[in-house]
Parts: C-alpha cells; sequence; structure tokens
C-alpha cells in the first residue's frame, strides 16, 4: 500500500518521488525506477530527509541465464539431424530409436535395455483367419493352436472378440476402426503365414515347485523309468509333461507318425483326438453348471431376479473360516489385525 500523503499542498512531481521511495510489499514485483527519478538528489518536503536503514532496497538480477547441460546440446543436435525421421510416421511397422541409430536389433524399443524384445500382435487379418477356421469351417481349438502355432487360451480369446465385433457390424454401433488400423502401423505384426517364425510357444509346461528339488530314487536295471514314474515320485499330485501340455494330442500323433502311421492318417486322427476332448469339457462344464444351478432356487420379480442357495453347515468347519464355505472370504473378517489374541500357529499340517 502507498504511504499516506504528508501534506494538501505537495507538487504532483514529489507525489511520484514520495511513492517510488516508499518500500514495497514482499508480495509486488519491483518496479524498475526511472533514472531520471532515481539520480534526483534534490530534498522534497513531502519525503522524509532520512530513511531507514532496514528498509529493503529494489535490486534486480543481472546474471546471465543458465547455459544448457551437455546431455542437453546432444539432445537437441539429436533432434535436429538423426531424430527427425522419427517426426512422424512413415509406412508400416515399428520405428524405433535403435533402429534409427544402429545402436542393436530392430526389435529393441529401448537401447538402453536390450533384453526387452518387442513381440509381434496379430493382425487384423490374423484375427478373421483364426474366426473362420473356428466359426466357420468348424476346426477345433486345439486343432487351429497347432496349425497356426497361437496358443489355445489366445485362439478362444481371438473367436470371443472377434464374435463381439462382427454384433456390432449388425447393430451399426460405432467403432474405432481407424484407431486400430493407426495403432497397427506401428507395432509389429504376424499374418501367421506360412514364411513367417512361429508366433508363440503352445506345448509350454508349467515347472511345479515340487519338481525343483534333487532327488535319489533306487530303480532296479529291469524296470522301465518313465516320466510318469518321475513325476509320483516327486509327490502323488504331480502330474507328467504329457498331461500337463496344453495339447497332448500332439504327442500322439507324434508317436504315431514314428510307429509309420502314415501322416495324414495320422492328422485325422488327431483332429478326431481334438474335437473329442472338446466335446467332453463342454459337457463336463454344463454338467458343473446344472449341479451348481440346481442348488439354487430362483424367485423372479418383475425388477429383480432373487437367487437362494442352500448351504451345508458343517461345510464351514470348526471355526466358521473353512475355505469351502460359502463366503469365507467376506463373511468373517480375519483375526491378522486383532488384539489379545495368540498369533503362533498351534499346530503344523
Amino acid at each position: 500500500m502507498p504511504p499516506r500523503i504528508r501534506s494538501s499542498n505537495c507538487p504532483p512531481q514529489q507525489l511520484l518521488l514520495n511513492y517510488l521511495d516508499a518500500p514495497l510489499p514482499s508480495s509486488l514485483l519491483p518496479v524498475h525506477r526511472p533514472a531520471a527519478v532515481a539520480s534526483s538528489s534534490t530534498p522534497s518536503p513531502c519525503r522524509p530527509q532520512q530513511q531507514s536503514a532496514a528498509a529493503p532496497q529494489r535490486c534486480f538480477s543481472t546474471s546471465q541465464p543458465r547455459e544448457m547441460t551437455k546431455p542437453q546440446r546432444e539432445f537437441r543436435q539429436f533432434l535436429k539431424h538423426a531424430g527427425k525421421q522419427l517426426e512422424k510416421h512413415v509406412g508400416n511397422g515399428p520405428m524405433y530409436l535403435s533402429s534409427v541409430k544402429s545402436m542393436g536389433a530392430a526389435d529393441v524399443p529401448f537401447p538402453s535395455n536390450k533384453m526387452f524384445r518387442s513381440e509381434p500382435v496379430l493382425s487384423s487379418r490374423a484375427r478373421q483367419i483364426i474366426w473362420e477356421a473356428v466359426m466357420l469351417k468348424g476346426m477345433p481349438l486345439k486343432a487351429v493352436s497347432a496349425q497356426y502355432q497361437v496358443d489355445v487360451r489366445r485362439v478362444a480369446a481371438v473367436v470371443r472378440l472377434m464374435e463381439i465385433e462382427k454384433r456390432m457390424e449388425k447393430e451399426n454401433a460405432p467403432m474405432a476402426i481407424p484407431y486400430a488400423l493407426a495403432v497397427e502401423k506401428m507395432l509389429p505384426l504376424s499374418n501367421l503365414t506360412g514364411d513367417e517364425q512361429p508366433f508363440e510357444p503352445i506345448n509350454d509346461v508349467h515347472v511345479h515347485s515340487f519338481t525343483m528339488q534333487q532327488l535319489f530314487v533306487p530303480v532296479s536295471e529291469s524296470r522301465e523309468f518313465t516320466r510318469k514314474d518321475a513325476a509320483k515320485a516327486f509327490g502323488d499330485h504331480i502330474l507328467p509333461p504329457d498331461h500337463k501340455m496344453r495339447i497332448p494330442e500332439l504327442v500322439k500323433m507324434e508317436r504315431d507318425i514314428l510307429n509309420d502311421v502314415p501322416q495324414a492318417q495320422a492328422e485325422k486322427d488327431f483332429l478326431a483326438r481334438t474335437r473329442e476332448s472338446e466335446r467332453q469339457f463342454a459337457e463336463k462344464e454344463k454338467y458343473v453348471a446344472a449341479k451348481r444351478d440346481a442348488r439354487k432356487s430362483k424367485v423372479d420379480t418383475e425388477r429383480f431376479e432373487f437367487r437362494i442357495e442352500k448351504i451345508n453347515s458343517e461345510a464351514v468347519g470348526k471355526k466358521g473360516r473353512a475355505r469351502g464355505a460359502v463366503g469365507w472370504r467376506y463373511g468373517v473378517p480375519f483375526n491378522d489385525r486383532q488384539r489379545g489374541l495368540y498369533k503362533i500357529p498351534t499346530s503344523v499340517g
């Protein structure tokens, strides 16, 4: 706030001097004083002759701006020369920094992390091929997975998503097709053609923690020790690799070929086995769903459908915390954060 006027007979120029000489509040920015006024030494009757030594003076910084560091200069030079071609995406496929600077393989997006590789994704044409093979040709999911080297779970996901897309097309629902095509141009794609590398491994076997230990099992020389026997040595619940594979029917087909079965006949038997396997799996899921629905009684109202399920009171266990009980995660809280309770286990199971 400017100082109060001492006298009403002060000329305007003296009022200006009095305002400029007054200390500024800390919340206001300093204003440059004109040179003619700052150099004036004529005493004024409207301002005090002696100023307090504690009055702040309006100083201005005259230091030069900080110079750019070496990495900043190198980055600007890169943007002007080699990085100029990364300004806009040209053509199809990814444009990674490693391909521009020749700092590694073309599938390495980050030059500093050479262990990370950019894996290809299924193109729209590849997804259409998978959908036609399952929905139009009626091939089993396992057979499509083995033919195109795509995991059976990914095949099932592609079929579900393509069914949703087909339904949206019939309903004339808006879809982000231009966005999808633009993203495909910037990613490595796989069209599932014969001249490409396999898309992904389809028979990876899960390694159980029990099989990571070293065992010494005495076996007689006259006995044939198979993979099934090795799995049983680690535990009765451990399955052999042939049973843990996603497509165990491939093992049977390879064995048939080794036993001089014609390849065409072996492939035909493979299709029959995979189709029968999926039929049994569908019947099992249907039976489980029907059995689950049979335990529920449904009461349909105008707005809601109430589903009431009968439970077994003995299934909750002695303390009401059995894992097989209904609502065991939400019905009874854990004792981990309660006071006055023993946290030391009383038994080893």
